[in-house]
């Protein structure tokens, strides 16, 4: 009898107890507030992810603040923090920005030098979805001066490199390196160091001065492996 007496109460209190989902919704929160909360999501897949729950939540994660975005169905300068191509997106960045690379068609780029850390991730859910072409006559389709990841992409050089890595710690994340079959083959290669540290490791091995390329989960199409 005891017992469902404390049962019927329990049930009672519940009734006029107030919803905690109601009152502590995360959408009760203000744009600052979620926003701060994104930037410390992964920027894929996660903060990406978030960007497709509502009208708000694709706002608040795609905010400049956050990252840069190319895209190039763009036509004008009109929206902050969005560019046509990848070489204005690099030249506005700041250092520790994150440039998040639209899916669909692809992007040509050449000899575009990095000189600052930045994160370039491609939008697509797997790296065929966002791919860099690098066209006949130039160096290298990305030239990194400084530390950098790339993550989610495809790179493809017709000839000469896919990344040239000068200096800093470059890391390679999900990505596939392609080469072009060509006569001249022997002149195309995914990736070429002049760093001191010229040798390729696996994204957990440690390094003493930080440079180097690291790679992991990236694969090399077109030719075999030389560095």
């Amino acid at each position: 009898m005891e017992y469902q007496q404390q049962k019927q109460q329990w049930k009672r209190s519940q009734r006029t107890k107030p919803s905690s989902s109601s009152s502590s919704h995360i959408n009760n929160l203000d744009d600052g507030c979620l926003m701060h909360i994104f930037n410390f999501l992964p920027p894929i897949p996660d903060r990406f992810n978030t960007a497709l729950v509502c009208h708000r939540w694709n706002y608040l994660a795609c905010h400049p603040r956050l990252w840069l975005r190319v895209d190039r169905s763009v036509k004008e300068l009109s929206e902050p923090g969005v560019f046509p191509n990848i070489e204005t997106a690099v030249s506005a960045s700041r250092p520790g920005d994150t440039i998040l690379i639209a899916a669909g068609g692809t992007h040509r780029v050449a000899n575009i030098q990095i000189r600052k850390p930045l994160c370039l991730i491609g939008a697509g859910e797997v790296p065929d979805d966002t791919t860099l072409v690098c066209s006949r006559g130039s160096d290298s389709a990305l030239e990194f001066l400084s530390t950098c990841k790339l993550a989610n992409l495809t790179v493809r050089a017709e000839l000469g490199c896919c990344l040239l890595h000068r200096k800093g710690r470059l890391t390679i994340d999900g990505c596939i390196l392609q080469c072009e079959s060509n006569p001249l083959d022997y002149l195309s290669c995914p990736i070429v160091s002049t760093a001191s540290s010229s040798v390729v490791l696996p994204s957990q091995t440690k390094s003493n001065n930080g440079d180097g390329v690291f790679v992991s989960q990236t694969r090399i199409e077109g030719v075999p492996k030389l560095f």
